[in-house]
């Protein structure tokens, strides 16, 4: 391979890399200064104060100019067929990311990536770099067409994943707290309600989840509803079962509370076994690492004397 084409590439991807990093960077010290805001009660502000605050902030003005243009250029493209837009709406709220126009924005981030990509890439291969050929010219630009035509699918799945993994290690413990507040007294709907606002620094998903069922709830909607609007919005065989237990106790007119009791019994027996489940592996998770990086260092630091004399003896 040629060595300037070599170097594009090396460049390319470490420029993207490196605004990948910076994205995450800037989401992590976001949701730090959240959570820090969350527990001194600083976040605690009127809607005036956060109206002005968004409205005053020039990265916020950036951030809706951005989803403006993003959206512009999604109406162009976005599919005419109304079941593939519910299925990305779907999709999009499992990630938690619930506005009306979020297909749209979706759509026109992914036709941004596909012409943005190649077009850096051709800028860097006429004023930089020259590639070897023409054909490998067009071969790599189709490639980064598709890499930026597939990569928001690929950011929107490990995104759902992460929210799924988070919200599925706060439910066993929400389950307990559902547990304790219906025992003592209180109604489902209210028992939601509160064990939303327990779950707020533990799990702030869960809770978020818990809220947005608690106000379907006091719209007016009906309960086995709201429950399936739940358990679509998450996606998990856990919330899942939960709400087929709940829409079955309403149903029948059973004890909520002795249903609940066993289903939290029956999640943390779950929990458990994952637990167990996940020591028993690390054994052969760790076995590679010891191979490729452990036993060459303690075969240095205790062969490495003896054949440093035996080297001197045989010099000697």
């Amino acid at each position: 391979m040629n060595l300037p084409f070599l170097i594009a590439i090396l460049v390319f991807v470490g420029l993207l890399f490196f605004a990948s990093g910076l994205f995450y960077w800037r989401d992590y010290q976001r949701k730090r200064t959240q959570l820090l805001d969350k527990i001194t009660g600083k976040g605690i502000k009127s809607s005036g104060q956060e109206a002005d605050e968004q409205t005053s902030s020039p990265v916020q003005g950036t951030k809706k100019t951005l989803l403006r243009a993003f959206g512009s250029l999604g109406e162009r493209v976005r599919p005419e067929n109304k079941e593939e837009l519910s299925l990305m709406r779907t999709r999009l709220m499992m990630a938690g990311y619930r506005g009306q126009r979020g297909p749209v924005i979706f759509f026109g981030f992914k036709v941004f990536l596909t012409i943005i990509l190649p077009a850096i890439f051709f800028v860097v291969q006429l004023f930089i770099v020259k590639t070897p050929s023409a054909t490998m010219t067009m071969a790599i630009l189709v490639l980064l067409a598709l890499i930026g035509f597939y990569l928001p699918n690929i950011w929107l799945r490990i995104k759902t994943d992460r929210r799924k993994e988070k919200i599925s290690n706060g439910f066993p413990d929400a389950l307990d707290l559902l547990v304790v507040c219906v025992e003592a007294g209180l109604g489902l709907d209210a028992a939601v309600k509160r064990v939303g606002e327990e779950m707020r620094l533990s799990s702030s998903e869960l809770s978020e989840e818990f809220g947005i069922l608690n106000m379907e709830l006091q719209a007016g909607k009906l309960r086995h509803d709201a429950l399936k609007n739940l358990a679509l919005r998450t996606g998990l065989d856990d919330v899942n079962n939960l709400v087929t237990l709940l829409v079955q106790t309403d149903k029948f007119g059973t004890s909520v509370g002795q249903a609940l009791r066993v289903h939290s019994e029956f999640m943390r027996t779950k929990r458990y076994q994952k637990g167990e489940e996940m020591a028993n592996k690390l054994p052969v998770k760790i076995l590679f690492p010891v191979i490729l990086f452990i036993f060459p260092a303690l075969f240095v630091v205790i062969l490495g004397p003896a054949m440093v004399r035996i080297f001197r003896i045989f010099m000697h």
